[in-house]
Order: C-alpha cells, then structure tokens, then sequence
C-alpha cells in the first residue's frame, strides 16, 4: 500500500509540474483536460472507457456489474443532454467518474487486487494527458525542426513514406479508412491483450509478472524525451501541404526531394515534433510481442495491428523509414528491461539492453550527422541500417524467445529447459 501511495504523489507531482509549464507558456495543459473527463466534453471517447475496463479486471464480479451499470447511466444522460443543447456527441464522462470512484472504494476496502487494476486503468488516462502537454511543449523548446536530415537520410530506405502513400492512393478510400481506424484505435488493441492477460486476477490468480500495460507506460515515459533531442514533424508536414506555409515545398508524396545541403528549419508552433523515433511502431511491436504467447486469434491480431499501423504511419506521412527503424530498436530495448523479472539481471539481458542502447545512439547520431553520406549511398548505408536494426530483434529471439536448451537461447543467457519452461507457459507475457 505504501509503495501505491508513493506512485500516486509521484504521478501527481508530474502532472503538476506539467500544468505549472503550461501554465506559464499560455497553453491548457492536463488538468483542464482532466476536468473536461468528469465534467466536460472529453477528447477521446475511447480511452476513458478502456482505463475503465482495465480497472474492472481486479474487482469481483458484482463491483462489475454495478461499476458498468452505472458508467452506462452517466454516459447516456449525459449524450442526452449534450444532443438537446445542441452541443456534439460524446461519451466518456462516466467511465472517469466511475474509475475514480472505484479508487476510492478499492482504497477503503483494501482491496489490493482492485487498487492495482484501477491503477493500471488511471494510469493509461493520465499518461494521454501528459503526452498530450509533452507534445506542446515540443514546439516551444524546439522552434527547429531535422526533417530535411531525416528524409535525406531516408533515402538509404527507399523513402517508404512517399512509395507507400502511393500505394493507399491506389488502393482507395476504403484501405485509408480501415488503415486510419487501426491507427487511432491502438490503445484499444493494447487494452484488449492486457485484459487477457491479467485475467483472473480478481479470483485469486497471481498477478503476472509482466505485461504489456508496463511496456506501454515505459515506452511512453522515455519515447518522449527523444522528441526534444531530434524534432521531427513528419514528411506531410514538412514536405506537403499540411505544414500550412511552413513546409520546405508540396513534395509529398508526389516528389523525392534530395538535397544534399540539409539544415536544420523553423516551423509553428502547433505540429508536435513527435516523429524520432516512431512510437507508434514502438507500441505496435510490443503489442505484437505480447500477442505472441496468446491464442490463435490473438496471435493474428498482433500481426494485422502492426502491419496496419506500419502502414499507416507512412502512408498518411506522419514517419521517415527511419523514425519506424528508431521505434523497433527502442520497444525491443525497453521491453529487454521488463521481460522475465524472474531472471533478473543476467548477461544476456545486460548485454542486449546496452546493445540495444548503443544501436539507438548510433542510428540518431547517424541520421543528425551523417545524413549526407547516407543518402548519397543508399547501396551502402541502407543495408547497413536494416542490419543493425536486425541484430537487436535477432538478439532479442535468442534472449526471450528461442527454444529453451538451443544454441540460440544458450547464447541468449538461457542455459536450460527447466529454467523458463514455466515463463514460456505463462499466457499473460
């Protein structure tokens, strides 16, 4: 209980730091946000309810039903009332209301089962409200954005943006429409997966040691901060006419540019610089990753998700090739730190966390500095790349996923069958 009471007044100081910033720079910041979950027209409609339904998966059954009924109640008056005045439709308001007041009710009956569900839950909610205040603050502290390195750099890739929104532009509306669901609806996808893995829990089944909600909120408490490091807007952005004046030239996707003199250029101050490295590849692939110990029909999820959220994040022009190469280095270098707590820190996971470390360095410092050698010799520079990327996912199998007592896992620090047979059991990784 005490570590829980720890983690709230940490995630409140966050919070609070984040609002005194916005605060100061004249922008809203997470608690009006907060507010506008309880008491006004929320921003999402599906994240309130997905930290719902992860917070009911530690309460028994009839704290459930009683949660949900009443969720229900709040959120369809409140779409009546928002109709007769005119005002757009929109749910959510009671998931929140309801999730708060089940941390209460948790709290007071010490129901530890329940505090860590509702935990989770509130968790996922908050962590959209500080991505979304992290995500200003990007434009202000970085007026310049690296794009022209970027997509120079990207050439060494084949420029996948530009080839594959040619694609979809072939393909029609109904593969754009389809594409831009799964896109939007990656949390929900992450929900999901989490809810079967933590299944039970409510009925006395051990908590699992790791799931996919820890990668989440890693991925999204350290994604982040690469942003300041290397502000990148995106090829619509920067190259297309969504930049709205700010752009270099209306290039995407019709046009590659290639200019070997790249600088650094100025853009607004609304464009979140969120594309080094690609976090929603990151997410994708720890989805992917975790599906992959699940049922058949999760199992083809995780593929189908990552293959449209790859697909998506180039074709509408919000990624570089390069910023997708970044996210899987980064997911599988974070992920390296959760799996398998109950190995601890061996050498094959020492090993792959400081490789996986160095490779992300090497691949950012690569793309700032080295832009023009590695656009001017793709032929070189690209294989090179996919290589690296390569050996961080090859050295992530043999660590946590080739076969116990293989000369894979052998190398990858897992010495015998009986030593992870149980891990590799376990449904919930």
């Amino acid at each position: 209980m005490r570590l829980y009471g720890l983690g709230a007044v940490a995630v409140v100081l966050f919070l609070g730091a984040l609002q005194i910033a916005a605060m100061i720079k004249g922008f809203p910041g997470p608690v009006p946000s907060m507010w506008n979950d309880i008491a006004g027209t929320p921003k999402s409609m599906a994240v309130p309810w997905g930290g719902l339904a992860l917070a009911l998966v530690g309460v028994n059954v009839r704290t459930r039903i009683w949660a949900l009924s009443l969720a229900v109640a709040i959120d369809v008056v409140g779409a009546i009332l928002r109709l007769d005045a005119g005002r757009p439709f929109a749910v959510g308001n009671g998931a929140v209301i309801v999730l708060a007041g089940l941390a209460v009710y948790t709290v007071w009956h010490r129901d530890v089962s329940g505090i860590r569900s509702v935990c989770l839950g509130g968790l996922l909610i908050l962590a959209t409200k500080a991505g979304d205040a992290w995500l200003q603050i990007t434009t202000i502290v970085r007026p310049y954005v690296l794009d022209e390195y970027a997509q120079l750099a990207d050439h060494a890739l084949g420029n996948p943006s530009w080839v594959v929104a040619n694609w979809l532009e072939i393909l029609g509306p109904g593969a754009y429409a389809v594409l831009h669901w799964v896109y939007i609806q990656l949390p929900v996808a992450a929900i999901a997966i989490a809810i079967y893995q933590l299944r039970g829990v409510a009925s006395g089944r051990p908590w699992p040691t790791h799931h996919l909600v820890r990668t989440f909120l890693l991925i999204g408490l350290v994604g982040p901060i690469f942003y300041i490091l290397f502000p990148v807007v995106g090829p619509m952005f920067a190259f297309g006419p969504a930049g709205d004046g700010f752009q270099i030239a209306n290039l995407w996707p019709t046009v590659v540019p290639f200019d070997t003199s790249p600088s650094e250029i100025g853009f607004d101050g609304e464009t979140p610089r969120n594309c080094m490295p690609s976090l929603h590849t990151a997410w994708a692939l720890s989805l992917f990753i975790h599906s992959r110990r699940g049922p058949w029909w999760m199992q083809w999820g995780g593929t189908a998700w990552l293959v449209c959220t790859l697909a998506a994040t180039l074709g509408f022009g919000y990624h570089y090739g390069v910023d997708l190469v970044a996210g899987v280095v980064l997911c599988l270098t974070l992920e390296s730190i959760l799996r398998d707590p109950e190995r601890g820190w061996d050498r094959g996971r020492i090993r792959l966390v400081a490789y996986g470390s160095t490779v992300m360095l090497t691949l950012l410092l690569s793309y700032r500095y080295l832009a023009v050698p590695i656009g001017t010799y793709p032929e070189l520079f690209g294989p090179a790349i996919v290589v690296l990327m390569g050996s961080v996912v090859g050295m992530f199998y043999a660590t946590f996923f080739a076969a116990p007592g293989s000369a894979l896992a052998i190398w990858g620090g897992r010495a015998g069958e009986e030593t992870f047979s149980s891990a590799r059991r376990a449904p919930s990784r």
